[in-house]
């Protein structure tokens, strides 16, 4: 049996030599997405058996759009392709769900290797993720949580991204009052009283590609 994929990256070029690879092991890739929203509306459409999320998409990045996916359809297994090894975007990922993490350099070593186990119940780190929690543990560091809900995360991902209130509204399927009010308790858990302050915190967190 082939397992039915479900790839979403922004980059073509990357999604193309994924898929190349991917094929040649004996998966079936059955979709592509360009950004976040579209791949939530494939994942509903296609049941894949996995979803290989980039982190960095517009719209709505990858660890929103696995808890969007895993809401309606928390059997799925999905990966998240990402540059990031600091510990804070490996621990948001597992907390949404996420079950493997893979960094792009080590891609084409390691995701096929992270989709046999995620498939199989596993879970699947990446050397450099793995030991940047052992370090982070060993050091004792204090990993400070995020106090945004999901659904501020996504506010905040599209202001960052230059969206207006009424944009981002439309996008979410709320009103431009709700929107406004998501903002509102943004800036004020984040301490902060400008939309460069909100950008920042975007970058920090991987929310947006700096």
């Amino acid at each position: 049996m082939s397992f039915r994929i479900l790839l979403a990256d922004d980059h073509q070029i990357v999604r193309e030599g994924i898929k190349s690879l991917l094929e040649q092991k004996g998966f079936s890739v059955v979709a592509e997405a360009s950004e976040g929203h579209e791949a939530i509306r494939l994942a509903k459409e296609l049941h894949p058996d996995a979803a290989v999320l980039d982190l960095g998409m517009p719209l709505v990045n990858g660890i929103s759009a696995a808890r969007e996916i895993l809401r309606d359809s928390p059997k799925m297994k999905i990966i998240l392709l990402t540059m990031h090894t600091d510990e804070h975007y490996v621990l948001d990922a597992l907390q949404a769900g996420i079950t493997g993490y893979v960094v792009k350099t080590e891609a084409g070593s390691d995701l096929v290797h992270a989709l046999n186990d995620v498939l199989n119940g596993s879970t699947y780190l990446s050397s450099k993720v793995s030991r940047a929690i052992v370090q982070a543990y060993l050091e004792k560091r204090d990993i400070v949580p995020d106090p945004l809900t999901p659904r501020e995360r996504q506010v905040l991902q599209l202001i960052a991204e230059g969206k207006t209130t009424k944009e981002v509204a439309s996008l979410l399927g709320i009103s431009a009052k709700t929107a406004e009010a998501h903002r509102t308790k943004i800036m004020n858990k984040l301490e902060t009283h400008g939309t460069a302050g909100l950008v920042r915190y975007a970058i920090r967190r991987g929310l947006i590609q700096p």
